[in-house]
């Protein structure tokens, strides 16, 4: 697919110096480098500075007292990037905080040491003001913090793990098992039949809200298989040929998406209602028209999105 790396977190070049992980000495020379930079994440929302993932100074005082070793990330242009988790600090909201497992957390926790900045702000909010570089480090820093929180314990033998490979695995000194960070692949499909697409809305999403449906895939089963099951699964619609068009790292907390499209073999459409609350043939016409904002009831997925992604450059012809 033309286009297909220009998806949001789809890459920036970053070197990510994986070579240089198991060294320590080389890690902490980068650490105290005078172009080294920080880049901070609280509670799995990222601090932004002007539109951009703030950056720090190793002297910074939040990096000073950042309870655990920073992660690395890569080489940037003018240095290295590390990681900082300061999920420790208690903050005064701007506002309401949202409860757990809500579509979008709009809150900003400003930072008493970094008083210029708009604040931590969750991923979803900004992604789309992020440059590539940006996005591509939030992406990694995001995802590989949720999957330290959720694997601090070995998942051989239970006793606690500990951090290596400068953040990128995890070993267990009781049984010496190693774990790696995971990614979870995703299938989410644009589903066609001649001039219309598929598509559907999750049971918690907002009233309104339409997007491609995608699904995870099972052990042993291939991306095709994937997206025919998924998709018959949710909308009782028979897919038969599916190509492959882009991918986008989902931090998530951590998936893969895999964009395909999927020509439709049947119409007639059957929900599952505990995966779907509706679902609907919309013609190009009609997407064109609710991407103008011009379709009550029907808000096509979020900008920043895959499924934004592949439902435009459906619209403009620009899948091949």
């Amino acid at each position: 697919m033309r286009q297909a790396e220009t998806v949001t977190f789809g890459g920036s070049g970053l070197d990510r110096a994986a070579h240089l992980r198991g060294d320590a000495a080389a890690i902490e020379a980068m650490r105290r480098a005078p172009t080294a930079r920080f880049i901070l994440a609280w509670r799995g929302k990222m601090m932004i500075a002007g539109g951009a993932l703030a950056r720090l100074a190793a002297d910074h005082p939040l990096i000073r007292d950042a309870a655990e070793a920073p992660l690395f990330l890569g080489r940037d242009d003018d240095g290295p990037v590390f990681c900082a988790d300061v999920s420790g600090w208690d903050p005064v909201s701007d506002g309401e905080a949202l409860p757990d497992g809500s579509f979008l957390d709009v809150t900003l926790q400003r930072h008493p040491l970094i008083p210029d900045a708009e604040g931590f702000s969750d991923l979803k909010a900004c992604m789309t003001r992020l440059s590539a570089r940006d996005a591509e480090l939030a992406a990694m820093a995001r995802g590989l913090l949720s999957w330290h929180r959720t694997h601090r314990f070995c998942a051989r033998c239970g006793a606690p793990s500990e951090v290596a490979q400068a953040g990128w695995q995890r070993l267990c000194p009781a049984c010496e098992a190693s774990h790696f960070p995971r990614t979870d692949p995703v299938v989410i499909m644009l589903v066609t039949c001649g001039n219309r697409a598929l598509l559907g809305r999750g049971v918690a999403w907002p009233e309104g809200m339409f997007s491609c449906l995608a699904g995870f895939i099972e052990p042993g089963e291939t991306v095709e298989a994937a997206v025919r099951r998924e998709v018959v699964e949710e909308s009782g619609i028979r897919v038969g040929r599916v190509d492959y068009l882009a991918s986008q790292p989902w931090a998530f907390p951590g998936s893969l998406m895999i964009g395909c499209h999927g020509q439709a073999e049947s119409e007639e459409i059957t929900l599952d209602p505990t995966e779907l609350a509706d679902a609907r043939w919309i013609t190009r016409e009609e997407l064109a028209a609710a991407f103008a904002g011009e379709v009550p009831g029907l808000l096509p997925a979020r900008r920043g999105a895959i499924a934004q992604f592949l439902l435009s450059n459906w619209l403009a012809d620009r899948l091949g």
